[in-house]
């Protein structure tokens, strides 16, 4: 609101470089960021396509910008959710061609889905899954 002009400036916030981007008269620049604050209004958020916190774009670059870490890189100081796989649809796990346990299992162990979404999704309980998970990892363990 401060820097279009509709509310004081706190003195932690600096409005003068934004509305510089827009015009050198703080009226036109003003005017201009109103301008383009409305076209964007309504528009898709930006963050409802970010992946793993830190990256926008599609899975395969995010998968390109993985690869470009250092492998003697320690990862202890990067939040799990940033060295993680892209998100994949509970979609992708229902369509594995594998049992519901094992879909819901594996949907789990991503790591991207709470029990109660992955029950959700797939009409069960989320102790129905927590068992189902439990199941899997005993046959892996088994292996």
């Amino acid at each position: 609101r401060a820097t279009a002009g509709l509310a004081e400036s706190a003195p932690c916030l600096v409005t003068d470089w934004v509305l510089s981007q827009f015009a050198e008269s703080k009226n036109i620049a003003q005017n201009r960021f109103n301008h383009f604050v409305q076209q964007g209004a309504g528009t898709k958020a930006i963050w409802a396509d970010l992946k793993n916190q830190i990256y926008l774009g599609n899975e395969q670059f995010v998968a390109e910008m993985q690869s470009k870490l250092r492998p003697q890189q320690s990862l202890k100081d990067i939040p799990k959710k940033q060295k993680q796989e892209a998100i994949k649809p509970l979609d992708f796990f229902a369509n594995l061609g594998k049992t519901r346990d094992e879909c819901m299992a594996l949907a789990y162990l991503s790591g991207h889905y709470t029990l109660e979404q992955v029950g959700k999704y797939f009409g069960v309980s989320y102790a129905t899954v927590s068992r189902a998970v439990k199941r899997f990892e005993g046959r892996l363990g088994e292996n």
